[in-house]
């Protein structure tokens, strides 16, 4: 698509940024007093948070959204701001003493501030996916290199057609050493590529210096591949004085700000599902215990984050006793599975008691489903990165979960296993998402089992 709307964009995220603080300033003032009609010291208040955020947005430049789109990133660096933001005001108000501002009014307006913006980084990056995939907002781009290398990259853009990346032409190295560097840049231009990505494994400084000045000159991106391959590693780059390093480690590191959002969506939706759900879960409560005798709720040991043992509950969809023999793993037509059972675990309903495991901190919505010691032991000596998955607290629904389904012995919970570590690499508010919405679907189609 020639045109390029994105460059309205960054304009439309600081607007909307913008008018969703004010929602929140109102919002948060009529909760606290119930009007929205703000007497002096509050609309000098509102006045004074609106210039800040204007003055701090625009320095930190939190409404650039850059492709790949990385809601983590981008939500981590609106955080950032909003937190640069809240001690600039905090800073005006002790120098100019304006002390009689309501705390809890501050408090609720920069909470529902941020749940806001995160709910419009998510609709607005689920559209921009949405549009990439159908072939819309797609950048023209250029690449240049080793040819083992642009085939990574380009195998890389074919999985993720959301990058929303065209390509225009390949110039391989043999064919650079041929030209002319002003032959080279001549029919670079002539491509009018968006972006150029530089594939070499030994860099030719002149030539990438000369290629750095024409992207400046006609406002191309310039961007550099690097030809090392990352095998379930965890990188990124640090600056030394200038002087770019690469951290590799064996295990994700998560920050403290992801940890947080994770945390408070958990809180959040957990709380809705379950006082908007209460009359569901007493349906089913009062169901699985009329047709079967025995508990409704069901407790069974599990192992949750840094190996620590916690209770999993779900409502009963087996016979009482049904593991007198031994841990077992469930399977088609299953005898020890109710009726009722079966039909709650087809659309996985016997699993929303978990929703108060996410409440206590043992669980989150999302991740690794939460497995027994005695089926671990065996799923590491097969699959020994499966400790990794250790290392999160382990989920409600998963990727694997979703992509692959239950497992009925363990060499498929081996197979599953390698969905639950494409989760730890990319573990964000815009995944999570993605996940409840497949797993809604497989309980709308009743795919469970």
């Amino acid at each position: 698509m020639n045109t390029r709307y994105s460059k309205h964009l960054p304009g439309f995220v600081f607007l909307s940024d913008l008018l969703l603080l004010n929602i929140a300033l109102y919002n948060s003032h009529f909760i606290k007093f119930n009007t929205y009609r703000p007497e002096n010291t509050s609309l000098t208040f509102i006045l004074l948070v609106n210039i800040a955020w204007v003055v701090v947005s625009a320095l930190s430049r939190s409404f650039y959204v850059f492709r790949p789109l990385l809601l983590r990133d981008n939500i981590n660096k609106f955080l950032l701001t909003l937190i640069y933001h809240l001690l600039c005001v905090f800073g005006i108000i002790y120098f100019f003493k304006i002390f009689n501002i309501s705390r809890a009014e501050v408090m609720l307006s920069y909470t529902l501030f941020f749940l806001l913006v995160v709910f419009q980084r998510s609709a607005l990056f689920f559209f921009l996916d949405y549009i990439r995939k159908k072939g819309y907002n797609h950048r023209q781009i250029v690449i240049i290199g080793d040819e083992n290398i642009a085939e990574r990259l380009l195998k890389s853009f074919s999985r993720h057609p959301e990058y929303g990346y065209d390509l225009t032409d390949f110039i391989s190295e043999e064919q650079v050493s041929l030209l002319s560097q002003e032959t080279l840049l001549t029919n670079l231009l002539a491509k009018r590529p968006n972006e150029i990505f530089i594939c070499y494994k030994q860099m030719n400084d002149e030539l990438l210096k000369r290629l750095i000045r024409f992207g400046d000159t006609y406002g191309i991106k310039i961007k550099v591949v690097s030809d090392l391959i990352l095998n379930n590693n965890y990188a990124h780059l640090v600056n030394y004085d200038n002087v770019p390093v690469l951290h590799l480690n064996s295990q994700p590191e998560i920050g403290l700000k992801i940890i947080l959002l994770k945390r408070s969506f958990d809180v959040l939706f957990s709380s809705v599902v379950m006082i908007t759900g209460a009359p569901v879960f007493i349906l089913l409560y009062l169901t699985t215990k009329l047709t079967s005798k025995g508990p409704a709720f069901f407790r069974q040991e599990r192992i949750g984050k840094n190996e620590k043992p916690f209770y999993i509950y779900k409502f009963r969809s087996m016979r009482v006793n049904a593991e007198l023999a031994g841990p077992q793993l469930s399977k088609d037509n299953d005898p020890r599975i109710t009726k009722w059972g079966m039909i709650m675990r087809k659309t996985r309903l016997d699993e929303l008691p978990q929703f108060w495991n996410v409440l206590r901190g043992d669980m989150s919505v999302v991740g690794p489903r939460p497995e027994r010691q005695f089926f671990i032991e065996q799923i590491v000596e097969k699959t020994p990165s499966y400790r990794k998955l250790l290392r999160v607290k382990p989920g409600l629904t998963s990727i694997g979960q979703v992509h692959y389904g239950y497992a009925e012995n363990v060499d498929q919970m081996c197979d599953r296993v390698r969905y639950d570590l494409l989760y730890l690499q990319n573990i964000s508010l815009n995944s999570d998402l993605n996940i409840i919405l497949k797993t809604v679907k497989v309980m709308v189609q009743g795919k469970g089992k």
